[in-house]
């Protein structure tokens, strides 16, 4: 007999991964995000949850209302504790930007004073009408 018996990488289909991962709650929501387009696998896009994945893969996800970029480390076999779950990847995400920094789109549309509470249907209705000037 000849030739190397080096171990083969264990590969977990993509929404597996980020199940057990807990990048997302359920397989389900993570077929769905999947399939909008919103993960890449080494920078392919990819839309196939049944895409296998494993050691060595990086996963770039637009998900939680912001980019993270993880290196699979492990494929994993099961949905663990949150701790068990961060030993199966590493975080590659660029530092968030602080709120100064972020897109006006982020701000609030209609700013309110603390303690104000919900505006009345009068106020809401002169909001409206505003808006609809403005556009």
């Amino acid at each position: 007999m000849t030739g190397t018996s080096a171990t083969p990488v264990r590969k977990e289909r993509l929404d597996k991964f980020l199940f057990f991962s807990r990048a997302l709650k359920s397989r389900t929501l993570a077929q769905k995000v999947i399939e909008t387009g919103a993960i890449r696998v080494n920078s392919e896009r990819t839309d196939k949850s049944d895409y296998k994945v494993g050691a060595g893969d990086v996963l770039t996800m637009a998900i939680h209302g912001r980019i993270v970029v993880w290196k699979i480390l492990d494929a994993g076999v099961r949905r663990g504790p949150a701790s068990e779950a961060m030993t199966l990847y590493e975080d590659l995400s660029p530092p968030s930007l602080p709120k100064a920094e972020r897109s006006p789109y982020e701000a609030a549309i209609a700013p309110r004073d603390e303690g104000a509470g919900r505006p009345t249907k009068k106020q809401r209705r002169d909001t409206d009408r505003l808006k609809d000037r403005e556009a």
